[in-house]
């Protein structure tokens, strides 16, 4: 659906592209660097209210920055020994390190609108897999299902003992606010941000993911030294919900 809000949003991206092309071509300097790709650039595109979203040479969101940074330190193990269900693999370079793992699932509601190999149809309101995964990956995808407490109990019963999801929503500062798919496209636009989503979550997001039987760590890129955060463009929350019983898979 076209709105004025996606067309503002990317009139800027293109033009913030667009002059970061001409900044590099009239010999500025590449001071920053992407951790999804290893490349240095000038600086980071703007996608909406965030001024510096996009990695000029791969794309990358500074969630999808994080998640490459968080890798690379040692933060986060990506069990490749193990199962990985990946939800929405939309970001390539987590695509490229998942996909590392014996047993590698990409998945979505509706499989088509993506160009990666072995797309699995997952109905995540409709989940009965048991102790199948090591790791479930899933971005900005919680606010575009009806019951979220469904999922995250779907989710936890999908883990092994052990298992670990790895989850990043939309965030502001106030109170969850849900919603539902009653509500005309352009009112949930207003309220929560995007025409498909039901809810705007807060911080409150923790108390459902332990609601579920999840033990949880918040790993957010604002607590990251101000230096390195500004160099890769890191922005975003983790929501690292480890399924009590057994050891992770490595």
């Amino acid at each position: 659906m076209i709105t004025v809000q996606r067309v503002a949003k990317a009139a800027g991206k293109h033009l913030t592209k667009a002059a970061l092309t001409l900044r590099k071509a009239l010999g500025a300097r590449a001071t920053r660097s992407c951790p999804a790709c290893g490349s240095a650039v000038v600086g980071f595109f703007r996608y909406g209210d965030n001024a510096e979203w996009g990695c000029p040479a791969c794309g990358a969101s500074p969630r999808e920055r994080l998640m490459n940074w968080l890798v690379q330190q040692g933060t986060l193990d990506v069990p490749t020994d193990g199962a990985i269900l990946h939800m929405a693999p939309n970001e390539r370079s987590l695509v490229r390190r998942f996909s590392s793992a014996a047993d590698y699932t990409p998945a979505d509601l509706d499989p088509s609108r993506y160009v990666v190999a072995d797309m699995r149809r997952v109905d995540l309101m409709d989940f009965s897999e048991r102790d199948r995964y090591d790791l479930f990956y899933a971005s900005h995808v919680m606010e575009h299902v009806p019951d979220d407490m469904a999922v995250l109990r779907n989710i936890y019963h999908a883990l092994k003992p052990g298992g670990e999801a790895w989850l990043i929503v939309p965030l502001w500062d106030r109170p969850t606010e849900d919603g539902s798919f009653d509500i005309p496209p352009r009112e949930r636009e207003r309220r929560f941000g995007q025409w498909d989503h039901v809810r705007q979550y807060g911080p409150d997001f923790a108390d459902r993911i332990r609601a579920a039987g999840f033990d949880l760590e918040e790993i957010d890129a604002a607590a990251i030294d101000t230096d390195t955060r500004h160099f890769h463009g890191l922005d975003d929350r983790l929501f690292r919900a480890r399924k009590p019983g057994g050891e992770p898979a490595r």
